[in-house]
């Protein structure tokens, strides 16, 4: 059943600009719960395994065959050539994904919580001047934009990277690989609503056991050719790129893929806490992936035909069938760390006010990265599921990779880069240390995959484009509105104040108004007064609070406050819980919500029962109506150009999530009503 809906005026065309929902709670406003978010035991290791890595994990599928290819490399196989492209494999994860990621940037939480975005959130509390914190937003958006071009292309090509290895078993099963693609992915795609926790601790110990394969693999071929350890000294590098300045610069493009996921690491920080993921790419991830590309650079010496397909060549003919099995496993796991991240950072746009309302169902009792969102989930998979069907290859899909990653590496960098100095207090010369370790490499990866524009390279431009003019538009849009509704509503006490001398009908009954700001008045409330003249004789305004934990227990959930008494001259927001009867019947609830906790609008009132019956409102739930304020959109007629930018800012708004369920109101009892507004 559908909601009531009443305005004072007709026409509306378009659902509603709302704005009750949870409001953000200052600073300092509930317990940080970092004991749960910074696990480092063996199970939230072995599950990071299964989320967090599993990107970075899958590189030695497809990374060393794009750079000893002829597209990557143009240089011949020889010793000394081998050596340096090892050492630009190895000496880029140790400073892009080592030193910048696990040791500095996993330390630039936001309440346990990770991603470009969450460096945004913090420094918008940080820097003063609205034009520091226009440059910073803009930076997180272009970055999260971004990142949601890679989160399309990194499940496709991992996956079609690896059911590509069934044609080395038989070149007769080319026409399988599509086929087998798209129902890995689908099955991927559904499991999501279990929660990023059950699929970790499902996917931990295949990672695990993937891992260990790779340096199983590794080992017996750098045993075999002990000379590739000199590419461990990073001068084997700068020799190549000084000897074959064009060619290492053309084949950093393929170096950048064995960093794919890095960015994703800090994204998915929030789903096991920053000492898991340490723990897990120190212990585990890195010897792992050291020891993987050691083995492939051995043995393209030993053997340079192997260059076209060096992972599965370091294995014997009889173990590439499982071997093959086993990289099907983990590449579906790849995809999962692009996934879970692009939860992380859709929750925390939402939350920045960069996109809408969005359903965002919590999976886990103890960690609040750990989330599902129906949308993005399926949205991602309509993406997905296009690129294999009609690049059907990872070569192809080769093009496209890097740009995007390499991008959001750079504007990552520049928002750390200001954090550091604005809240660690960093100096001159431990910026320039950072830039020139890691944001000169990241320059010149950068670099080498703009010549990939043409090629593919437009495909996720073309995606952080589209999101980008979301964000925009939504923050555009959504910002004047709420302006010119707080303008409509008005301040709430002097609001309360003057209803005392309002000749207005206050019939028996209870009216409930959910409203997240405390400054200004509901604009139901505000037309009830002002339309229709009445206004039932007990009010109760209801605001939701985020209070940043898990769980806030009952007794410290709620806090009333008598509105008449403030107005009147009483100590506004008061935090007692005894409270003197209200002059005019109206008070407010606010109510502390944890992540896990359900925003359930009559279930907090049953918990604020005893302490609205000490401020003279005697509540029946089952009597109790609802009233939720809307601000109905019309576009006004404007320039043509602007035209397409009203139609999506209101399909935008229309296609939120609905507020009625979100808040468990009982539609039978839930009145519509508000006002309209040309945008």
């Amino acid at each position: 059943m559908s909601p009531t809906r009443r305005t004072p005026r007709t026409g509306t065309r378009h659902k509603a600009h709302d704005s009750e929902g949870t409001a953000a709670a200052a600073p300092g406003t509930a317990p940080d719960d970092r004991t749960a978010r910074g696990r480092g035991g063996s199970a939230a290791v072995i599950g990071s395994l299964g989320v967090v890595f599993g990107d970075i994990g899958t590189s030695p599928l497809y990374a060393m065959r794009t750079a000893f290819s002829m597209d990557h490399n143009a240089v011949a196989p020889t010793p000394a050539n081998v050596y340096g492209i090892i050492s630009l494999v190895l000496w880029t994860l140790t400073l892009i994904v080592t030193v910048k990621y696990v040791l500095l940037v996993t330390r630039a939480d936001n309440d346990g919580q990770g991603g470009i975005l969450a460096l945004v959130a913090l420094l918008r509390r940080r820097i003063t001047g609205r034009r520091g914190v226009l440059v910073v937003t803009a930076l997180g958006m272009l970055g999260a934009a971004l990142f949601y071009g890679d989160s399309v292309i990194t499940p496709a090509i991992s996956v079609l990277s690896a059911a590509e290895g069934l044609t080395t078993l038989s070149p007769g099963l080319q026409p399988l690989v599509v086929p087998v693609s798209a129902g890995i992915l689908a099955l991927l795609f559904a499991v999501q609503p279990f929660g990023t926790g059950k699929v970790g601790r499902a996917f931990g110990p295949v990672m695990l056991g993937w891992f260990l394969v790779m340096a199983a693999l590794g080992v017996p071929h750098v045993l075999a050719h002990p000379e590739i350890l000199m590419s461990l000294s990073p001068h084997w590098a700068v020799e190549l790129m000084l000897r074959q300045p064009f060619a290492a610069f053309v084949l950093l493009g393929a170096v950048v893929l064995t960093v794919t996921g890095a960015e994703a690491l800090y994204a998915d920080l929030g789903h096991f806490g920053a000492r898991a993921v340490r723990t897990a790419w120190l212990a585990v991830a890195l010897p792992a992936l050291a020891l993987v590309y050691l083995g492939q650079g051995a043995s393209v010496l030993t053997a340079p035909a192997s260059a076209s397909d060096p992972f599965f060549r370091l294995a014997p003919s009889a173990l590439q069938a499982p071997l093959l099995v086993l990289a099907m496993a983990a590449t579906v796991i790849a995809s999962q760390a692009v996934i879970s991240g692009a939860f992380s950072v859709t929750r925390q746009a939402i939350r920045l006010g960069l996109l809408p309302r969005l359903t965002v169902r919590h999976a886990s009792a103890r960690e609040e990265g750990q989330i599902y969102l129906p949308t993005v989930n399926w949205a991602l998979f309509a993406g997905v599921m296009s690129l294999v069907l009609v690049f059907s290859s990872s070569e192809r899909l080769a093009g496209a990779y890097g740009l995007a990653v390499t991008g959001t590496l750079l504007l990552e960098s520049a928002i750390f880069l200001v954090f550091a100095r604005a809240v660690w207090g960093w100096g001159p010369w431990r910026i320039a240390a950072y830039v020139c370790a890691v944001g000169l490499l990241e320059c010149l990866l950068f670099a080498a995959n703009t010549v990939k524009l043409l090629v593919g390279g437009w495909l996720p431009l073309l995606v952080a484009g589209i999101v980008l003019v979301l964000m925009v538009t939504w923050r555009q849009g959504y910002g004047r509105v709420a302006a010119e509704r707080r303008r409509i509503e008005g301040p709430l006490l002097p609001f309360v104040q003057a209803l005392a001398e309002e000749p207005i009908a206050r019939p028996p009954g209870t009216a409930v108004f959910p409203h997240p700001d405390a400054r200004t008045a509901p604009l139901a409330m505000v037309q009830c007064v002002r339309s229709l003249r009445a206004l039932p004789g007990n009010v109760v305004l209801v605001r939701l609070v985020d209070a940043n934990v898990p769980h806030v227990p009952a007794e410290q959930r709620i806090r009333v406050e008598d509105l008449g008494r403030a107005a009147g001259g009483g100590a506004a927001g008061s935090a007692h819980r005894s409270v003197t009867p209200s002059r005019c019947g109206i008070v407010r609830v606010t109510v502390s919500v944890g992540f896990t906790d359900s925003p359930d609008i009559p279930r907090s009132l049953a918990l604020a029962a005893r302490q609205l019956e000490e401020a003279g409102i005697a509540l029946d739930l089952d009597e109790v109506r609802y009233f939720l304020s809307v601000l109905a959109l019309q576009p006004r007629r404007t320039h043509r150009l602007r035209e397409w930018r009203q139609k999506l800012f209101l399909a935008l708004e229309k296609n939120q999530a609905d507020r009625t369920e979100a808040f468990r109101l009982p539609p039978d009892r839930t009145i519509v009503l508000g006002s309209e507004l040309e945008v």
